[in-house]
């Protein structure tokens, strides 16, 4: 929270609990079309349903043009879904805004972590594992890698990944890392935006024995002499630092750039700075005016 921001005037987006919400009272934004009803997803969405029920609500808003109704923010092939198993009311979680439109613009598809704390929850309420490999459509190895994804990653890592699309693959070369190093290898793959195995083999090659986890060894990729593995990892250190240096001032430069920004475009826009400007600076306003643009 910034400095001096009193905790009383922050605002929560959803209400603290669920409801049920009748389904006659929920419209969606978007209809649910045939071709949809035939993909995977929304099979897999039927038999969860039918297998172990609603597993996460549907987020709704109060409908502004009509006093009792509520608008699907997500969650619209769920709701498709327990109207067609004949259900009368759903579990729903309530936005206190009214961001209706807006709002699927900032929700983005279950991330594997999530997914991983979603499937011990259900175990932990007494789902078989088989039963859910049934309700979510896939075989039962797939909900045993999933419930042991964590295993052997340390909570900071975890945390940084807890929302990133991260290849369940890439999780098997962190976990060949020590602790120290996960939390490494999961800042650099923040900072690039990228979450795939090979980076994840790729920052793996660039550690140190060190700095492997204990009892691990880290196989030399085919190819790669010593030396060559050895500026391999004296390069990835450099550009660790390089990553921290940037993402340090970035945020500073970015705002310096916003300012500056403005303030030619206020000078462009007096008439007689500009006519001086384009008599005897051509070049120069050119630039000015590219970075106006």
């Amino acid at each position: 929270m910034p400095d001096g921001m009193d905790p009383r005037t922050v605002t929560t987006a959803f209400s603290d609990s669920t409801v049920r919400v009748a389904l006659g009272d929920i419209n969606p934004l978007r209809p649910v079309t045939e071709a949809v009803r035939r993909t995977r997803k929304y099979s897999q969405i039927v038999a969860s349903v039918r297998e172990i029920g609603m597993v996460e609500p549907i987020m709704i808003a109060p409908d502004r043009k009509a006093v009792g109704k509520y608008l699907v923010l997500d969650g619209h092939l769920r709701l498709e879904v327990l109207k067609e198993l004949g259900e009368e009311d759903a579990l729903c979680l309530v936005a206190s805004d009214d961001e209706a439109y807006t709002y699927n613009n900032r929700i983005n598809r279950l991330a594997i972590i999530q997914e991983h704390k979603m499937i011990l929850r259900a175990i932990e309420r007494g789902v078989p594992e088989d039963r859910l490999a049934t309700a979510l459509n896939v075989k039962i190895d797939n909900i045993r890698r999933k419930r042991r994804l964590l295993d052997g990653i340390c909570a900071d890592a975890a945390a940084l990944l807890e929302d990133k699309h991260v290849s369940i693959n890439a999780f098997d070369a962190l976990k060949k890392m020590g602790p120290e190093r996960q939390v490494e290898a999961a800042q650099n793959m923040v900072t690039m935006n990228k979450f795939t195995i090979s980076y994840a083999k790729t920052l793996l090659a660039g550690t140190p024995d060190a700095q492997l986890a204990s009892g691990r060894r880290r196989l030399k990729p085919r190819g790669v002499t010593d030396e060559q593995l050895v500026l391999m990892q004296r390069e990835s250190a450099n550009l660790d630092r390089e990553f921290r240096l940037i993402e340090e001032s970035y945020g500073p430069d970015h705002l310096d750039l916003v300012l500056a920004k403005g303030y030619i475009g206020r000078l462009l826009s007096n008439d007689r700075i500009s006519r001086y400007l384009q008599q005897h600076h051509n070049e120069i306003l050119s630039e000015l005016i590219q970075i106006k643009e």
